[in-house]
């Protein structure tokens, strides 16, 4: 018990001190992953070896190699030649465009990881708020938040749906029958919800937004047959991110796999290809596995897990909607896999005393997926976000995400409940 108290209080300083923005976030992740260890170490609840296993080389590769695959397609021009059709089919409005990027973005995430898409639309997002002369980080923001929601969708679209259908027995058409009405029908309050929220910064002042008519897509290609060898390969890749469960591969050894085949046809300078990685964001990764996973040796996540059973009872529906809560909460501020690793036995567990227990499946679905978008650390996407920001010169700082991602949250949590309740309160009659 008293692991569980002191992780839970380091961890809580951590977020508490990232939240502030006095010290860069990498600084501080760090030194709270240093501190989880070294306590750990003296208390007896966290190893050394526990702290490797806790981080996750497969996220940590698949970064990796997506940015220098994204390196090797800003060298070729296609970036600039998608931000200038992107721009000429909002017509000047980032309203609309915000409309666009954001339906593509909840698309391609219920097929893709939500890290993969915001590296593949981030950079394009970038070019285009450029050329209608606004600021990226409404549009950065809201891609976050939808990939989020849009994830949630399918069984491929989030990790913690993979765990939970391989848990539950649950195929890609349950997850379609279910959660995808969950998805469309929180999509578009969610992204009215980021109209709101950002509604000066999608403003376009009278004479500010460039004139795009005349500019051709295709006049900025620099590398063609650069551009065809790299979309095949692209191509490969994503059909092979659909098809990971069936050929039991890994989300880093296919993009090890893509990239390599990549660099071989292209032959391109590796130094230059490194130079463009972000390392930052793969180190505060890493340290925030290393200190999550002390929470999740000292036994923090399976109490709450067990509060949560405890009260379970014969109230399933009940449970359901507060195991959705309670899911979307610490998803906010963990990462939500040690949250759901730490619940399917305890939810098998709870089918073996006679109730059927099926929609605490799929509350812990909704709420794990949700949740994400409350934090800047609730999620890959949001971390990839705020740096691909600072790089383009418009900083996202922790308390800004936080007053938006809140809202944001609370309002795809609300609807995602009723919805729920709609579901499973019709088939129960």
């Amino acid at each position: 018990m008293a692991a569980a108290w002191v992780s839970s209080l380091i961890f809580l300083v951590t977020i508490v001190v990232l939240l502030t923005d006095w010290v860069h976030r990498t600084i501080v992740v760090w030194v709270g992953a240093a501190v989880m260890l070294a306590v750990g170490l003296a208390m007896g609840f966290y190893t050394q070896g526990q702290a490797l296993a806790a981080i996750d080389f497969n996220t940590l590769g698949l970064l990796l190699g997506m940015m220098m695959l994204m390196a090797m397609f800003r060298n070729t021009g296609a970036v600039e030649a998608l931000a200038i059709l992107a721009a000429q089919k909002a017509r000047g409005s980032p309203v609309r465009l915000l409309a666009i990027l954001g339906g593509l973005t909840t698309i391609i995430s219920m097929l893709l990881n939500n890290a993969t898409v915001i590296l593949l639309l981030a950079p394009v997002t970038i070019m285009v708020a450029a050329h209608l002369k606004i600021s990226p980080v409404p549009l950065l923001m809201g891609e976050a938040f939808l990939s989020n929601v849009g994830g949630t969708a399918t069984l491929i679209g989030d990790p913690p749906n993979v765990l939970i259908g391989s848990a539950a027995g649950l195929t890609f058409n349950d997850f379609l029958i279910v959660l995808l009405p969950v998805v469309l029908v929180a999509y578009y309050p969610t992204l009215w919800t980021i109209r709101w929220l950002f509604a000066a910064a999608l403003q376009v002042r009278a004479g500010q937004s460039a004139d795009l008519s005349s500019m051709r897509p295709r006049d900025s290609i620099k590398d063609g047959a650069g551009l065809t060898k790299l979309l095949v390969v692209l191509g490969i890749m994503l059909a092979l991110f659909t098809l990971q469960d069936t050929l039991h591969l890994q989300l880093a050894v296919i993009t090890f796999l893509g990239v390599a085949l990549a660099m071989a046809w292209l032959l391109p300078n590796p130094g230059d290809l490194l130079k463009a990685v972000d390392w930052n964001v793969l180190l505060f990764f890493t340290s925030l596995f290393i200190a999550v996973g002390g929470l999740e040796a000292a036994g923090s996540l399976k109490a709450a897990a067990h509060a949560i059973a405890g009260f379970a009872g014969s109230h399933v529906l009940l449970t359901a909607v507060l195991l959705l809560w309670v899911a979307a909460l610490l998803s906010a501020i963990v990462d939500n896999i040690p949250f759901v690793v730490a619940m399917i036995p305890i939810i098998k567990g709870l089918e073996a005393q006679g109730p059927s227990m099926e929609p605490l499946w799929w509350a812990l679905a909704i709420g794990a997926g949700f949740g994400g978008n409350a934090t800047p650390i609730g999620a890959s996407a949001n971390i990839l976000t705020i740096a691909l920001s600072e790089r383009a010169g418009y900083p996202i700082t922790f308390r800004m995400w936080l007053r938006s991602g809140a809202i944001v949250t609370l309002v795809s949590c609300a609807v995602g409940t009723l919805v729920f309740l709609v579901i499973f309160g019709l088939l129960k009659r």
